[in-house]
């Protein structure tokens, strides 16, 4: 008997619809950062965490289940032992949250897509552009819905930007500048802290640390507003503040279709900024700025005209394809944990339409799909081998051999 989650008469040029029934998660990781998903799932009003796998040690995924207020016989050791079992049950889980480190990212996702459970990793996709080619040919051989963490992509002003430069209203794009800058690797100690050891070990972070962390970030949002492909890049990789086995610092020249110019720069030891994510896009007749840090508001101008600042807000002049993605008037913050709900949102969505086998039109749902994640890859990779050639340009598209 087919699923029933999404209403019959799904009005598509109206808000996002509430769904039959809170669809049903699990966790494989369990981690910081598997709190924060946690947090925005639910206040989606659309998932409720049911399953997790969140350690390998029975006695610790027992406790740390407890904690998550998980039923006993759903803490599993091991996430094969999780997609076999809630596969089988009748009250299994719908998809599953991926929060480990990344080298697990492509075994785990593969386990869950086989099993028939949707996936939601986070980024990197994987540490090797073939594993993350392979999930994209298993996604579209399974038919199943496979979203990756580009969690910045879901700030409304983020999609109003999209709309903007997508609509002409800078003209055509000319250049394209981005930048994440934090603070958080400065101390001295800082590789000593147990969620950084991981990210500082190639055996489980890949080749790059700072690269792959939140250069994939910057990289992901650069194209994701302006419409455009990177194509080709020349990067410098840095350790900057104390020694590390990875590099803290990243800087580049980027390339993207049409040969559009660009810059991107990441870094950790940027003293005084802590989400620094900085996106600027240049148009032949204006330009769009936005600062993560001030994530409310959208700076826009045309060449002789005054500056115009949007704020993010209900009723207050943005597009209705972003008023669903709102949900406090102007003056009433919402920040990154609202943007991660947006992405829970549009995911759960796209979830329940595979599993009504419903068609949901192509521009209704914009969360980052696991093509988008392998691009990511791609960028990774090509960041790596322009520096071990000396600056370089490099390709990093992904049908380039």
């Amino acid at each position: 008997m087919a699923n029933t989650l999404l209403p019959s008469d799904i009005d598509f040029d109206g808000p996002f619809p509430r769904l039959q029934r809170r669809l049903r998660i699990g966790i494989v990781g369990g981690g910081r950062i598997a709190v924060t998903q946690a947090m925005a799932a639910r206040l989606s009003d659309r998932w409720e965490v049911t399953a997790g796998a969140l350690s390998s040690d029975p006695v610790l995924a027992k406790e740390r289940g407890e904690q998550w207020f998980l039923p006993e016989d759903r803490c599993y050791s091991s996430y094969q032992a999780m997609a076999e079992a809630e596969s089988l049950r009748d009250d299994g889980i719908d998809a599953v949250m991926i929060t480990t480190p990344n080298h697990v990212h492509f075994e785990v996702a593969c386990t869950f897509l086989k099993a028939g459970i949707d996936v939601l990793c986070d980024k990197p996709l994987t540490n090797d552009y073939a594993e993350a080619a392979e999930l994209v040919r298993l996604t579209e051989e399974t038919g199943q819905v496979f979203g990756v963490c580009y969690a910045m992509a879901s700030f409304p002003m983020i999609r109003q930007a999209r709309e903007m430069v997508e609509s002409g209203m800078i003209g055509k794009v000319v250049q394209i500048h981005v930048e994440f800058m934090q603070d958080w690797m400065i101390p001295e100690d800082v590789a000593q802290a147990d969620h950084v050891k991981w990210r500082l070990d190639p055996a489980k972070s890949g080749a790059t640390s700072c690269t792959g962390d939140i250069g994939t970030h910057a990289a992901h949002l650069a194209s994701f507003v302006s419409g455009l492909s990177m194509t080709h890049l020349r990067a410098e990789m840095h350790v900057c503040g104390a020694p590390k086995t990875l590099e803290d610092t990243v800087f580049m020249m980027t390339r993207y279709e049409g040969d559009v110019p660009g810059t991107l720069m990441a870094t950790r030891i940027a003293s005084g900024n802590r989400g620094g994510l900085r996106l600027r896009v240049f148009g032949s007749e204006g330009g769009i700025e936005w600062d993560m840090e001030h994530a409310e508001y959208l700076k826009y101008n045309r060449y002789g005209e005054p500056d115009r600042v949007l704020s993010r807000g209900l009723g207050h002049g943005l597009t209705p394809n972003v008023e669903r993605l709102i949900r406090t008037g102007r003056g009433f913050p919402e920040g990154l944990i609202e943007a991660w709900g947006n992405l829970y949102t549009e995911f759960a969505l796209a979830v329940a339409a595979r599993k009504d086998g419903k068609q949901i039109p192509a521009n209704w749902l914009s969360y980052p799909r696991v093509a988008e994640g392998a691009q990511g890859v791609k960028f990774i990779e090509a960041v790596v081998t322009s520096h071990q050639a000396g600056g370089e340009w490099v390709s990093c598209e992904v049908d380039s051999q």
